[in-house]
């Protein structure tokens, strides 16, 4: 079954509190895959939808479980499974954000890495929506924390990571848990195999939804290539931060050690600048996160734990210090600029031996760079853009 897009949020047939609290946060026009997932979920169909990073997925999925919560229902009725702690927290602000005139309507986000006794002690409070990685859901059920019997509405978001992460098992053994489940969306960068399997498995007749990257809904993004070893890019990118043009700046590297080591040289620049990794605690990374999202913190360095996932709509430059070792990495690590319809510049820096490694990964993701020699041809390359 396919799905007819609606191009307002007024012929949707949206409640008047969903309405107001959109106008709050400012969200006039719905995206492509808002147009399509709104109307059929608001009518109970399942859905599996294959959409862009940063085209307004969670509240795809997010305004419709908010329409069918029952406001006099004291108990769990949606669920949201998310792959990564930093999505699902980033979730859960969206939700809280929707639902700002609903003070009886709670969501509480449950992940690995923080204390378990506190987010038990949330889930005492009876939430009726819970964002939550796969692992942490299953250690509450374990501990009979939360019951999912009652649960009506079940999200997995981002479907081929948690797929990629290795999560198949986990999402399988909390869906059999689901016995009074009406309604499952998946919604994927890809639907690979195992996604497909997931879905002919739990889902029944679900809409296909399948937003393109063209139009309104294809990244705005100017791709950069600059030749340039290890001390050669610092020094570029102090230039590029020296010039005033970009406000935020995400910086990708391959390994953990070298986020450190990008990080420290660009301090001794006076640049102001963290790293978020596998080696970061999580509370820490939430610190770094907020002062990045707050605009505290003008350059975020990052292994590719924070690729996807990630909603921060208005990040200026995306920088990839290494070349991803995964050619689809390259797309979620771009991704993070030229969101909510805005501008974004990528810039890609190459070693000396890597121009075959770099024409592998654009002739996969189907883009041709411009090559720039130093900051300032990039900075005028921009200037004849605009």
């Amino acid at each position: 079954m396919l799905s007819t897009p609606i191009d307002s949020f007024q012929k949707m047939g949206l409640s008047s509190e969903t309405l107001e609290a959109l106008d709050q946060i400012k969200i006039i026009t719905p995206t492509s895959v808002q147009q399509r997932t709104i109307v059929p979920m608001l009518g109970w169909h399942d859905i599996i939808a294959r959409a862009p990073t940063g085209t307004g997925k969670t509240l795809a999925f997010g305004i419709p479980i908010v329409e069918h919560i029952e406001k006099n229902r004291r108990e769990l009725q949606a669920v949201i499974l998310a792959p990564t702690r930093e999505l699902a927290i980033q979730i859960a602000d969206d939700l809280k954000s929707l639902t700002y005139n609903r003070p009886w309507l709670e969501t509480v986000v449950v992940y690995g890495g923080q204390s378990i006794r506190r987010q038990m002690e949330a889930l005492k409070r009876k939430p009726q929506i819970v964002v939550a990685t796969p692992g942490r859901l299953i250690d509450m059920l374990k501990r009979r924390a939360l019951r999912l019997d009652l649960v009506e509405m079940c999200i997995l978001d981002e479907a081929d990571r948690m797929v990629d992460m290795g999560f198949v098992r986990d999402v399988r053994f909390i869906l059999d848990k689901m016995r009074r489940v009406s309604q499952i969306a998946m919604f994927s960068a890809t639907l690979s195999r195992s996604v497909m399997d997931i879905s002919y498995l739990y889902q029944r007749e679900p809409v296909e939804i399948l937003v393109p990257e063209e139009g309104i809904d294809k990244p705005d993004i100017s791709e950069f290539v600059m030749r340039a070893n290890g001390a050669e890019r610092i020094d570029a990118l102090t230039e590029l931060f020296s010039a005033g043009v970009f406000d935020r700046t995400m910086i990708f590297v391959n390994m953990r050690q070298s986020a450190s080591m990008v990080v420290s040289k660009l301090k001794a620049k006076k640049i102001g600048v963290d790293e978020i990794h596998g080696d970061i605690r999580q509370n820490q990374r939430e610190r770094v996160l907020s002062r990045f999202r707050k605009g505290n913190l003008p350059v975020l360095v990052a292994t590719d734990i924070a690729a996807r996932g990630l909603d921060i709509d208005d990040i200026d430059l995306v920088v990839n210090y290494d070349l991803p070792t995964e050619n689809e990495n390259y797309l979620h690590r771009i991704g993070r600029t030229g969101r909510a319809r805005k501008k974004g510049v990528a810039l890609t820096f190459l070693a000396p031996t890597g121009d075959q490694r770099l024409h592998e990964i654009m002739r996969a993701v189907d883009s041709e760079p411009t090559f720039v020699d130093n900051p300032a041809a990039l900075i005028a390359a921009l200037d004849r853009e605009n």
